[in-house]
């Protein structure tokens, strides 16, 4: 969700996403997207080794143990790392609706933090 709505904040900025766990889209991040106009049911997450590219000026971690690894790999690496503590969503309870406000709650809280980020470029 941060990668689309960070591309639709700076579409001429070069975005990519990674997490430590590979899979499928997540149902609920699709739909919680579309109300934003944004579709990302074509794109599949990828761990971080599968980037195969580290010519980054700064990597945003969502999640303590992304950002423990991105750090490691930053004492090679000349980028800047910023922790966006995130609550992860995906194991938010109850009706389908309830889920979805889950779901909606993180992507406005990302949508604002990015919105704040491309502020200050």
């Amino acid at each position: 969700m941060a990668a689309a709505l960070a591309r639709q904040a700076s579409p001429n900025t070069y975005i990519r996403s990674a997490g430590l766990e590979t899979g499928q889209a997540d149902p609920f991040a699709v739909a919680v997207m579309a109300e934003k106009g944004l579709d990302i049911s074509k794109r599949k997450p990828r761990s971080l080794e599968e980037l195969n590219d580290t010519s980054f000026d700064l990597v945003v971690t969502l999640a303590p143990e992304a950002h423990h690894h991105v750090l490691d790999l930053a004492r090679t690496q000349s980028f800047d790392v910023v922790y966006w503590p995130t609550l992860d969503p995906s194991g938010a309870q109850g009706s389908r609706e309830q889920i979805l406000e889950s779901y909606r709650s993180v992507r406005d809280a990302l949508d604002h933090q990015v919105n704040e980020l491309f502020a200050q470029t």
